[in-house]
């Protein structure tokens, strides 16, 4: 692969960022608000699965007793 100088570099990043199609800020909070969300449904789902084996293996350590 052949070597670049560093100005050359530059100029090919500063072009190849131009291209870049930047989310509007609409298109942010909506995404960013869709994370938070996301992280709450999972939140939720893994404190009932982790209640629900909580439950479950307390239930069969009673049986030995």
């Amino acid at each position: 692969m052949a070597k670049t100088n560093p100005v050359e570099f530059f100029q090919q990043v500063r072009t190849e960022a131009r291209k870049v199609t930047w989310p509007t800020r609409r298109e942010t909070l909506i995404t960013t608000a869709m994370v938070f969300v996301m992280v709450i449904v999972a939140s939720i789902f893994f404190l009932v699965a982790d209640q629900i084996l909580s439950f479950g293996v307390g239930q069969l350590l009673q049986i030995g007793r």
